[in-house]
């Protein structure tokens, strides 16, 4: 079951208020603990709070503090967004929904309002959200002012937009619909959407639309000079009094704003007379223009009424504050509970409540982006700190990479160097590192030296590595450190930085070797494309594997897949799908197949299969119609080293994708391997995954 769904919009205006209000009504009716968030709001909260966020919580009366239910101000959003950072911008909202989530049993995200500048970035920025939060959609489409062509168009392009992100909708709402288009607007939606779809088409009702007094009385900014008590009155029709008063009277609808200048005395005082008549209409409220009050006899006359409607003197002229009533937009507030329970009755009526709750029971999230991949890495890490040695500690990445673990306390560590000449590099860096934090080991004046020594010797000495040879070895610094994991005083090893692959691997293959029933260490990267996570493997280690091997590497990578998260299912590559292809090198993958089938009939996997038809929806259901792989693939296994490792690069340079590793599958103890060319960001979530393998140790 989904814990979180997203309502969506593509203008301002759309009416999303009324699907929040109904939605968390329908699910308190369900759960007690129901959590509220807005990613984005208008306005610093030091100068003006949320709307929607106060309605919905002072309402409901729900135990959130307003600080937990947004991530950014819409300024800082449109600021991260125009500077290319919308991966920073993403990462702030992951991290705060997720504290968020984290206390509650469901959790109702609301998209942005489009207004105001930044609306041509806002679209993208609201499916990149819900795809990254893993929350299935709402959408909700405005048809105010629209055509019936114009309402359905809305709709299947904002559909198209999300179903292309891989954002599952799980109901469509067409607001606001005029009451005659309403039944074409159903019709024509209906015949075109799919069977399953929910579908609610509400037709525009006054008592939704349009302002009371009090918003009308802080639009425009004026003067309250009477009828405080009303405010809540309901404007449904605005008329100018500048003519007659028997002329006037006839144009008095029910719940009438008056707009007349303060001079016109007659109308003022028809107007409060019509008000309390049982012959005609009730008057919302008066708004007096260009800046004057009525003379001292009426405003005498108006205190001693019994009953008095909301009067409101504005600066502007007639005219001009005609047209900014006009532009009201009405928003359901806090203190309007008529109009909140107006709402919450609507999204029942025209709602298949019964058919959306099954949706939200029975949908499940499939995939996860790279944003929520890395913060549930931090995360994972955090849930149990471990000890990780790194051996280059005379690399600057390394220490700036040292530096920001530290800082977030996602690890301990120890650095392998001399302490002064890595002191001096921390401060000629001007790296936030605190050394007292950090343990800092010369291996050969270490402590552990001499048992280390005599531990490499005792392990080796059968294959001819004498005490002499055990001491060179145990200065090296991959020697030591991996020595540290193999004697427990370090949970994980991670170098690489400066040192060969094989420099790296070669002590851990020596005396930590690899976990019972596996003859091959191997390796993945977690390639984070924009939309996906995928794991690559082998692509650094294995250069021609045998068949035997290469089922056992796609085993491996399976298990590695599940431990972080990502459902495996598992592409076997070749140049040939399927019993397309003959000759050695596709039958290899072929046989390799068969023997995961054989050994792991819980896995879904696919081979042999070429790379476009495991990853691309459109081409593996034409060459493979009935694969469970073919399409959606995320578990990729090349068939050696060679076109691996130049897939990975190929994918990482073209794609802009993240590569996360290699990590090293199979040993007893992580240790894990760099590239000499790595980034201070390759070296830092090399170190975090590491800790997490080491959690299963």
């Amino acid at each position: 079951m989904t814990k979180n769904i997203f309502i969506a919009t593509a203008e301002p205006y759309s009416g999303k208020s009324i699907v929040a209000l109904g939605l968390v009504n329908m699910l308190l009716g369900k759960t007690r603990k129901v959590g509220y968030f807005k990613p984005i709001i208008n306005y610093d909260p030091k100068e003006k709070k949320d709307v929607h966020i106060q309605t919905i919580v002072d309402y409901f009366s729900l135990p959130v503090n307003y600080d937990e239910t947004y991530a950014l101000t819409r300024q800082e959003a449109m600021r991260q967004l125009e500077g290319e950072s919308q991966g920073q911008m993403m990462d702030t909202i992951i991290s705060k929904f997720k504290k968020l989530e984290e206390n509650y049993d469901f959790t109702v995200i609301e998209g942005s309002d489009f207004v105001g500048e930044g609306a041509a970035f806002e679209f993208e920025a609201n499916v990149s959200i819900a795809k990254n939060l893993g929350a299935p959609a709402i959408i909700v489409v405005s048809g105010e002012g629209k055509t019936t062509a114009q309402i359905v168009n809305s709709v299947f392009t904002m559909l198209r937009n999300f179903e292309a992100r891989e954002v599952q909708v799980l109901a469509i709402v067409a607001n606001k619909v005029k009451q005659d288009q309403a039944a074409d607007v159903k019709e024509l939606l209906t015949l075109q959407l799919p069977k399953n779809a929910i579908l609610a088409v509400i037709p525009e009702d006054k008592g939704l639309l349009n302002p009371t007094m009090k918003e009308i009385y802080e639009n425009l900014g004026g003067n309250l000079l009477f009828g405080e008590e009303y405010l809540s009155n309901q404007v449904d029709n605005f008329v100018t009094g500048a003519m007659n008063v028997p002329n006037f009277l006839r144009h008095i609808k029910d719940n009438v704003l008056i707009v007349t200048p303060g001079d016109r005395g007659d109308i003022i005082i028809g107007s409060l007379q019509a008000n309390i008549s049982t012959n005609y209409p009730k008057v919302a409220g008066i708004v007096l223009s260009a800046g004057s009050i009525p003379e001292e006899p009426i405003i005498r006359l108006i205190e001693g009424s019994q009953t008095v409607v909301p009067i409101i003197s504005v600066n502007t002229g007639t005219f001009q504050t005609i047209a900014e009533i006009a532009s009201i937009k009405s928003r359901i507030t806090t203190d309007n509970t008529k109009k909140i329970q107006l709402a919450i009755d609507t999204f029942d009526k025209y709602v298949d409540v019964q058919a959306l709750d099954q949706k939200i029971v029975t949908f499940t999230p499939e995939g996860i982006t790279p944003h929520m991949f890395q913060y549930q890495l931090g995360k994972w890490a955090k849930s149990e700190i471990k000890h990780i040695v790194l051996p280059e500690g005379d690399d600057e990445r390394v220490l700036k990479a040292a530096a920001r673990l530290i800082s977030q306390e996602i690890v301990n560590l120890t650095i392998l160097g001399d302490a002064s000449s890595i002191a001096a590099a921390v401060k000629r860096l001007g790296l936030d590192l605190d050394l007292n934090k950090v343990r800092i080991i010369n291996p050969a004046q270490s402590e552990f030296y001499d048992d280390y020594v005599e531990t490499l010797y005792e392990l080796r000495k059968n294959k001819n590595v004498t005490m002499e040879m055990a001491r060179d070895l145990m200065t090296d610094v991959s020697y030591f450190g991996t020595m540290m994991v193999y004697k427990g005083h370090a949970d994980g090893m991670v170098s690489g930085a400066v040192h060969t692959t094989q420099h790296t691997i070669r002590p851990a293959l020596q005396f930590v070797k690899t976990k019972p029933g596996i003859s091959v260490v191997s390796s993945v990267f977690f390639m984070c494309l924009p939309d996906r996570v995928s794991v690559f493997g082998d692509c650094a280690v294995n250069p021609n594997p045998t068949a035997e091997q290469l089922a056992e590497i796609a085993i491996s990578s399976a298990e590695s897949s599940i431990r972080f998260g990502i459902e495996p299912r598992i592409a076997m590559l070749s140049y040939s799908s399927g019993t397309s292809g003959e000759g050695a090198d596709v039958d290899k993958v072929r046989k390799a197949t068969e023997i995961v089938k054989q050994k792991r009939p819980d896995l879904k996997v696919e081979g042999p299969i070429q790379y476009d038809a495991a990853v691309d929806p459109v081409v593996g259901k034409q060459k493979m119609p009935n694969s469970e792989v073919a399409g959606q693939a995320s578990v990729l296994i090349f068939p050696d080293l060679n076109t691996g490792n130049n897939t990975y690069k190929a994918v990482q340079r073209e794609t802009g994708a993240l590569a996360i590793g290699p990590m090293l599958q199979g040993l007893n103890k992580p240790v894990n391997d760099l590239s000499r060319g790595c980034t201070v960001d390759d070296i830092f979530n090399t170190v975090i995954i590491t800790a997490i393998q080491s959690q299963n140790n």
